[in-house]
């Protein structure tokens, strides 16, 4: 009988933990597969004038609406979005808080519910906003949503910053709008300090809290088992902020090639009934800026594999999905990426999910290119996009802006919302240390760069245009980097070509003439040929480049390049190749072996052998094939013969 009742309490306690989470209500779609269609009503270009319907979220010009325009055109179109949508509201809501959240809407947004503000204008294309609507709500019955969507901002620093850039500018409620429904007491926000060593430090902010509380934290594996705590703290009454601490033993810890999650849970209690529970997926990791040293994580000093990234699709603009995302980041780090900066505006939340999870560092940066954000609007949307991310490991620096787009009253204002106190960069200058001036001639530098005293990493860097530059003198520049103890690698630019769908060009793809990015892989991200060449040079696990002669041992030098990683977690193997005497030539080869990988730690250097089949010297070339730990392919080399024993064998018949 006693294990029954402790059966029935410890469910009625999980139901009554389960029933004081937040309630997360879709109103729109979550991402460019998944829209809901809204009344819509366009004031200038294509299809304007008239009520009609508008999948939700999307950009309005890929839908066939309004006017396409890329940054630099000097006419600049400056129609409205009306969006008109009807909902209801869980039954049970009516006891509780709803707020209206938007991911993103570009650019000026003015709410309306049941015909009432929802509150002030919203300014600023890339940053989540929200609204209490709790006292506008119709707890029975339809509920009449109303958002205007000014292209233009009436800010003329917003357009400046946003707007008059080198990427293509849309129109709409571009990510997607929720109702977020909570009780009238609850846990409003959270941000962690999860260092390497296990120490857990979080900063809660509170709501509504009538009398004496308490707040429980709890660090958890993603599939549940308690690691450490409850770290408990109190709480008076009418209490706003909170800070708790508590400790991890030896915890996994996040890096790139290791990128090991956790769920931290918290838990704002009276007595032992739970009022409400919230949690953050987070990694255990250390960011440190050593001046005149370098960037360390967890104590290892890092190079970065760079790559930049615009938050695009074709056919959809910037409303993207995580699907989308999940694609980018295992491209990235296909051709050997371990870090992606953020340009020129922050992303999908999405998408520093999946650098979580698969593991890449990010640069997160702040609207401005070549213009920056009066101070007023500037600091409230460095709060909204510090607020969102900060509990994102992948996120080791913040960047105030880009290209002398940079306010400099900005600069302090991340560290106020961020416990980690991550290091602000400005990309182009040497600020902080860190010297990131772009697209740097090689050894290029008096006093600065290679030949300089700052830690220095090009956040622009080997411009990817016409398909040249991307692939073209990167092993060169690499190498002369790893020589440089300050060197921090670089960023190169681009990811992905910027092309999108022209609705008023018969679906053709555009790239505003030579305007618009040209990247590493195309706009569906078809690879191209610096994609090869870039997972060739940045491959972590180095092998000497070999012609093979009769005299072949099957000896080669082997270096290893990873910042974490043993080489002997990695897998080698090869086989032989060998070409037809015919044309046209068809090939075969002979079984794959392993290849034995000594425990070699990051930067050591040693030899592998490979045992040699019989007659191996009567095949054309040697392939060999490098996996990490998880299975990835990490580089393929061919090696041939100095005279291919089929160009031997042609000889001889000649």
């Amino acid at each position: 009988m006693k294990k029954i009742t402790g059966l029935l309490t410890a469910i009625l306690l999980i139901a009554a933990a389960n029933g004081q989470k937040a309630e997360i209500v879709y109103l729109s779609g979550t991402d460019n597969e998944n829209t809901v269609l809204w009344d819509f009503f366009c004031t200038g270009g294509q299809n304007s004038g008239k009520w009609t319907k508008i999948p939700v979220p999307s950009n309005w010009e890929l839908q066939g609406f309004g006017t396409y325009n890329y940054g630099n055109d000097k006419q600049q179109a400056d129609e409205k979005g009306l969006y008109r949508h009807e909902f209801t509201v869980p039954a049970a809501a009516g006891k509780r808080r709803i707020f209206l959240v938007f991911e993103g809407s570009m650019t000026d947004t003015e709410v309306r519910v049941n015909g009432k503000p929802a509150g002030t204008v919203h300014q600023g294309a890339f940053y989540r906003f929200s609204y209490e609507i709790t006292s506008l709500i119709k707890p029975r019955g339809s509920n009449l949503l109303e958002v205007t969507v000014s292209k233009k901002s009436a800010d003329e620093s917003i357009n400046r910053a946003e707007r008059e850039a080198d990427y293509w500018i849309f129109g709409g409620i571009h990510r997607p709008v929720y109702l977020k429904i909570v009780p009238y007491e609850f846990i409003e926000h959270v941000a962690v300090n999860a260092e390497a060593d296990g120490d857990f430090t979080a900063e809660l902010t509170l709501k509504g809290c009538s009398g004496t509380r308490s707040i429980e934290a709890m660090i958890m594996t993603p599939d549940g088992r308690a690691v450490a705590g409850p770290f408990t703290t109190g709480v008076k009454k009418g209490q706003t902020r909170v800070l708790i601490r508590g400790k991890a033993d030896k915890p996994k810890q996040w890096t790139p090639e290791s990128p090991d999650l956790y769920r931290a849970v918290f838990r704002l209690k009276d007595k032992d009934a739970i009022l409400y529970e919230t949690e953050e997926r987070i990694g255990f990791r250390t960011v440190e800026v050593r001046q005149n040293d370098g960037i360390y994580v967890n104590g290892v000093r890092v190079m970065f594999r760079g790559i930049c990234r615009h938050n695009s699709w074709p056919s959809s603009g910037k409303t993207t999905s995580k699907k989308i995302s999940i694609l980018d980041v295992n491209l990235m780090k296909d051709m050997n990426v371990n870090a992606v900066r953020m340009t020129h505006y922050p992303p999908d939340k999405h998408f520093l999910e999946v650098c979580d999870s698969l593991g890449l560092f990010v640069i997160n940066e702040l609207s401005g290119w070549q213009a920056y954000y009066d101070t007023g609007p500037g600091r409230k949307l460095v709060r909204e996009l510090v607020e969102r991310d900060v509990n994102h490991p992948c996120i080791i620096l913040w960047a105030n802006g880009n290209e002398r787009g940079f306010n400099p009253e900005l600069r302090e204002e991340f560290a106020k919302y961020d416990p980690q106190k991550r290091l602000v960069i400005e990309p182009i200058s040497n600020f902080n240390g860190m010297d990131t001036k772009h697209y740097i001639p090689y050894n290029y530098g008096v006093s600065t760069f290679f030949n300089g005293r700052d830690i220095f990493f090009p956040t622009e860097w080997l411009h990817g245009c016409y398909d040249g530059g991307s692939g073209a003198g990167l092993d060169d520049y690499w190498n002369l980097m790893l020589s440089n103890p300050l060197s921090a690698g670089g960023f190169l630019w681009l990811f992905a070509d910027e092309g999108v769908v022209r609705t008023d060009r018969k679906d053709s793809i555009d790239t505003a003439g030579n305007q618009a990015p040209d990247g590493i892989v195309g706009p569906y991200r078809e690879k191209e040929g610096s994609w090869f060449t870039v997972r060739d040079v940045w491959s972590p696990l180095w092998l000497e480049r070999k012609i093979i002669t009769p005299e072949f041992d099957g000896r080669l030098k082997i270096e290893n390049r990873f910042l974490y990683t043993s080489l002997d977690k990695c897998r080698l193997s090869y086989y032989l190749i060998k070409f037809s005497d015919s044309f046209p030539v068809s090939v075969t080869q002979s079984e794959k072996q392993q290849i034995d990988i000594p425990p070699l730690r990051p930067g050591q250097r040693d030899q592998v052998q490979l045992s040699l089949q019989a007659g191996w010297n009567d095949y054309d070339a040697i392939r060999i094939d490098a996996e990490d730990p998880s299975g990835r392919l990490i580089n393929s080399w061919s090696f041939g013969h100095s005279i291919l024993p089929a160009r031997r064998r042609w000889l001889k018949e000649l």
